[in-house]
């Protein structure tokens, strides 16, 4: 089996580029990327100079992950006050980029709300921009904090599940550094393992759109050392049908107040697989991506992707003809049905691991109670 084996040695950062970082060049503040449709082949930035700029990279999926789109979120309301744009229309066209991820709205909301304060006290244009962006460093902050509480109650939540180490676990899509402030939300549940000594295999799905496990997935688990193989999403049955699959572990963007959760599409038959097969079925998120105001999983909107991600490929350095910039693999005019994401009900999660600990069994009671754990809020 042709796979990439565990290394010696310390662990590295699956890149030495910041995901997302501010800075405040002679010219005027930006947003600075991690362009990550370019990754793994090569590790270019993407320089954001206003909101639109952003919302295109959101869109693009230069950069993409719950928790960091919050985070750029952020950023963005800030980037368009310190500018002198209108924060109004940026901050709705920020949440409008993916329906799906109810972080990016909270990461907006957050800052617009620090912007509106130091206005509504009389401060003046400079200042709101200054709390807007204080507000998004202390959402990224608060981000890396998060994560490695996460990993540390996944990491626990594992060794109960699964007494004796030697886990072999499945993911799906790309949940570590690339999304977050800190390690990551599922990645990172599986990291803590591989330190631990306590990681068999970390089996990667490639994951539609645009190959997020076999692009991202796979170069930060290299990165860092960790014994893992990648499959096509539609192998992961044999797996489970040949034992090899001891847990799930997957992110979120977006989490009903009943517990359904939408993730990368393709979450929903692993889950399917899981409870056939009694393997835990593992939703590693931050607490934001619980949405009270969303009831149940039919409420959440799915983001759809263009049609031409399915019809053709995108390979470097090769002359392109589709429609979309790549070499089409369909009939001309073929269409195609790309959603982005998928919903799977609340009763086939095994667990839900916040910052706040874990959920399980998932029920719309257990969520509110830790949703208001979460804000020091205690329910009669």
């Amino acid at each position: 089996m042709a796979d990439q084996y565990a290394q010696t040695g310390e662990d590295k950062r699956p890149t030495g580029v910041p995901t997302i970082r501010w800075e405040e060049p002679p010219e005027g503040p930006v947003l600075v990327l991690l362009d990550q449709t370019r990754l793994p082949a090569e590790e270019v930035e993407l320089v954001c100079t206003d909101a639109p700029a952003l919302v295109e990279a959101i869109r693009s999926l230069a950069v993409r992950g719950a928790p960091v789109l919050g985070i750029a979120g952020a950023y963005g309301v800030a980037l368009a006050a310190a500018r002198g744009f209108d924060v109004e229309e940026a901050a709705r066209a920020l949440e409008a980029a993916r329906p799906t991820a109810v972080n990016l709205s909270v990461g907006v909301r957050r800052a617009r709300s620090a912007h509106q304060a130091a206005l509504a006290k009389g401060g003046d244009a400079r200042q709101a921009a200054a709390a807007a962006l204080a507000a998004a460093r202390v959402l990224h902050r608060e981000d890396a904090e998060a994560s490695a509480r996460m990993a540390g109650h996944g990491l626990a939540l594992l060794d109960e599940l699964l007494p004796g180490g030697g886990h072999r676990i499945l993911t799906h899509c790309n949940s570590g550094s690339l999304v977050s402030g800190g390690e990551g939300t599922a990645f990172a549940v599986a990291l803590a393992a591989h330190r631990a000594g306590q990681l068999r295999r970390l089996w990667v799905d490639e994951t539609r759109p645009l190959l997020q496990g076999a692009r991202l997935t796979a170069y930060e688990a290299a990165r860092s050392g960790m014994a893992y193989t990648l499959l096509t999403d539609n192998a992961a049955g044999s797996l489970f049908a040949a034992g090899e699959v001891d847990a799930v572990l997957i992110g979120a963007d977006r989490i009903a107040a009943d517990g359904s959760v939408a993730n990368k599409v393709g979450s929903y038959p692993l889950a399917v697989l899981a409870r056939y097969h009694h393997v835990p079925f593992i939703v590693v998120a931050p607490v934001t991506t619980v949405d009270p105001d969303t009831a149940d999983g039919a409420s959440i909107e799915v983001e759809q992707r263009p049609g031409y991600e399915v019809t053709e490929v995108t390979a470097p350095q090769v002359p392109v003809t589709g429609a979309g910039g790549g070499i089409p693999v369909a009939p001309l005019g073929t269409q195609a049905y790309n959603p982005a994401f998928d919903v799977t009900p609340p009763e086939l999660v095994t667990a839900i691991v916040t910052e706040e600990g874990a959920v399980s069994p998932v029920t719309a009671e257990a969520l509110a109670e830790l949703c208001a754990r979460s804000r020091g809020v205690t329910l009669d």
